[in-house]
């Protein structure tokens, strides 16, 4: 698949997710199988800018080609000035949120929201389409609710606009996570469209991902909340795709490694105290479902590395769990602590 002159290659892109998509996480996603990985939701807003939070969403050093960064915000000229901002610190897609549900965003008339004005969506469109000299994609939903399945009206809009690829979460806003993604709409879309169309929702395995190539012809599949703990989902739906095969699943030592990269990885990016705050979430994720788990094991661990302070602690625990796993016995909390 092409956006502009990039070529995403495998056609398995990691969603964007606030709070989750930061860029230790993408960088890990693209070594893992990930075509292209795009950033967390970053504001439109100039007045927040130089946070601390948006600093580090802004910040795209060493990270491999292409950069996608996504951008939210309800007022053309400031989302085209956030465009070109954003471009000028490194990025080289830019996506623009029409598809968070979050209340938060929508009651700020952003994300989702957006798609119950046609007229603001094509003025926001052909603003940010017009201000920077890279491919812009868009996120979108199937609409506002259940009655306002308005997806094909705003991807005939985008496409007038010069958007590069369209995204579309198979659900309404209002369903938020809830039900199953439905594929029909973006199939018709897929059918009306010239652009690249990819798809999303649901996709929480390589058989779903080609399945859902299948029905709706997409150009791609991006995989959000299954990758979450799961980052070696890209090489596996990748591999699939590609010769038909299934991968074997990671071993408990190959999680242990990969985990505590990533913990290592949040340690150095945030700093200690936040990377360690921020790894705790990432932890539950790779502990979840994993039939080497038991329940009371999984809340044990939870309980314990939870309490760790220190990037120190935090990565010893999270090891001697996994050793202990791997070792077929139970761990020593004391030791570990």
């Amino acid at each position: 698949m092409q956006i502009g002159p990039h070529r995403i290659d495998p056609r398995v892109i990691l969603a964007p997710m606030a709070g989750v998509t930061d860029k230790p996480f993408r960088q890990l996603c693209k070594r893992l199988g990930a075509g292209l990985a795009v950033s967390e939701m970053t504001t439109s807003d100039p007045r927040f800018w130089n946070t601390r939070k948006s600093l580090h969403r802004m910040d795209h050093v060493g990270e491999p080609d292409p950069v996608s960064v996504q951008i939210a915000g309800t007022e053309p000229a400031v989302m085209a000035e956030a465009a070109r901002h954003n471009v000028e610190h490194g990025a080289q897609i830019i996506d623009i949120n029409m598809g968070c549900p979050a209340k938060k965003v929508c009651n700020a008339w952003a994300g989702s929201a957006l798609m119950r004005d046609e007229a603001l969506v094509g003025r926001i469109l052909d603003a940010v389409v017009g201000a920077v000299d890279v491919p812009v994609t868009l996120k979108i939903r199937t609409g506002w609710d259940a009655d306002h399945r308005n997806a094909p009206s705003i991807a005939r809009i985008a496409q007038e606009a010069g958007i590069a690829a369209l995204s579309i979460h198979g659900r309404t806003r209002d369903q938020q996570y809830t039900g199953h993604a439905e594929y029909d709409t973006i199939a018709a879309i897929k059918a009306q469209l010239a652009i690249p169309v990819i798809a999303n929702g649901d996709i929480d395995s390589p058989d779903r991902a080609a399945l859902v190539l299948r029905r709706t012809g997409a150009d791609a599949v991006m995989v959000g909340r299954a990758a979450q703990g799961r980052p070696w989902i890209f090489r596996e739906i990748a591999h699939f795709l590609a010769t038909g095969e299934r991968l074997l699943p990671p071993t408990l030592a190959e999680v242990r490694d990969v985990l505590l990269g990533h913990l290592e990885a949040l340690h150095a990016f945030y700093g200690e105290q936040s990377g360690v705050r921020i790894a705790r979430k990432h932890l539950g994720w790779y502990a979840k479902d994993r039939p080497e788990h038991s329940a009371e094991q999984r809340a044990a661990f939870r309980a314990v590395v939870n309490r760790a302070e220190t990037a120190q602690a935090q990565l010893a625990l999270t090891r001697d769990y996994f050793d202990a796993l791997i070792a077929g016995v139970a761990v020593e909390w004391s030791s570990a602590a």
